[in-house]
């Protein structure tokens, strides 16, 4: 029979710790992926975060994005131990008193105006190269895995996308594009393609669920998705694309100008933005009919949304 998420997660942390847990419970709300577990001994309080083992890189990439956002002047947890128990990746943390930023009392535009500040420190961090799997910690390189039409670069994203805008383009047939909107389309991304963007480190998931306000009202980042991509806009474009499918946890329009005022984010950069949002819609949708047909209509309507949001 499986070992219970707790029973795991007390075993993990006391083998780390080398002492008798006293106390444990799981954290099962705020739409979390990893299976998370408080433990507690005589001498410390740590937070295990478990997954799947496929998920080890991406504890390993967490790790450290969050030594260099510290070193940003970003506030995170601090990560004791990262490693593998059978086929179980995990992460300890170093426990934070607080509260989520969610449930603080804290007004919620000056914890996003936090955050707006945080994401430009973080997009200041020396990265190299482009997308999702860091490859090479010392020199904080990231590469994104090459796949048909596609050699992985940003140049070869942008412009796998322009191939598909032809006659016989399957988002014609689903109704997310009409054939005249397919060739204004194409000459939105040959500018992107064109333009001389500025790559950075994006911490993929900004919203207040990813918080924790401590006693001394410090704003705590947790939780990274990170990927290096163009900067701000792959930010700006994960707070629109919530705000659009009218997540839970998207940002309202005053906590988002909160974010804009506390980034300094200009207009030019804002209004481009929708054309950044629109290739990655266009781009997740061409993945789910290749790969995951049962998202196609679900990816394939937000991609109308943001079609029609610039059309207009």
């Amino acid at each position: 029979m499986e070992e219970s998420v707790i029973i795991q997660a007390e075993r993990i942390a006391g083998d780390f710790l080398l002492e008798q847990v006293k106390t444990s419970y799981q954290i099962i709300d705020k739409g979390i992926t990893n299976r998370i577990v408080v433990v507690e001994t005589e001498s410390h309080k740590v937070v295990v975060r478990m997954n799947d083992k496929d998920t080890f890189p991406e504890f390993i990439k967490e790790k450290w994005c969050i030594e260099q956002a510290v070193a940003a002047g970003v506030p995170g947890p601090e990560v004791l131990s990262v490693g593998m128990v059978d086929e179980t990746a995990y992460m300890i943390q170093a426990f934070i008193e607080g509260d989520n930023g969610v449930d603080s009392t804290v007004p919620k535009t000056e914890i996003w105006n936090k955050l707006g500040e945080y994401a430009k420190r973080i997009h200041s961090i020396q990265v190299k190269g482009y997308g999702g799997n860091l490859i090479d910690q010392v020199h904080g390189e990231f590469q994104s895995p090459s796949h048909p039409g596609s050699d992985g670069s940003w140049q070869g994203y942008v412009q796998y996308n322009i191939n598909g805008l032809t006659e016989h383009d399957r988002l014609i047939e689903l109704g997310v594009i009409t054939q005249m909107e397919s060739q204004k389309i194409r000459k939105l991304f040959e500018h992107l393609k064109s333009e001389p963007f500025r790559f950075g480190l994006n911490h993929g998931d900004i919203s207040l669920k990813n918080t924790i306000v401590n006693p001394a009202n410090q704003v705590i980042l947790l939780d990274w998705n990170a990927e290096v991509s163009v900067v701000p806009r792959a930010t700006v474009a994960q707070l629109m694309h919530y705000q659009i499918l009218g997540l839970e946890e998207s940002a309202s329009v005053e906590e988002f100008n909160a974010f804009i005022d506390g980034y300094g984010i200009s207009e030019k950069d804002l209004s481009e933005t929708r054309h950044f949002l629109l290739l990655r819609a266009f781009d997740n949708l061409r993945w789910a009919i290749d790969q995951s047909p049962d998202l196609i209509e679900s990816y394939a309507a937000f991609a109308k949304q943001v079609v029609d949001m610039i059309m207009d």
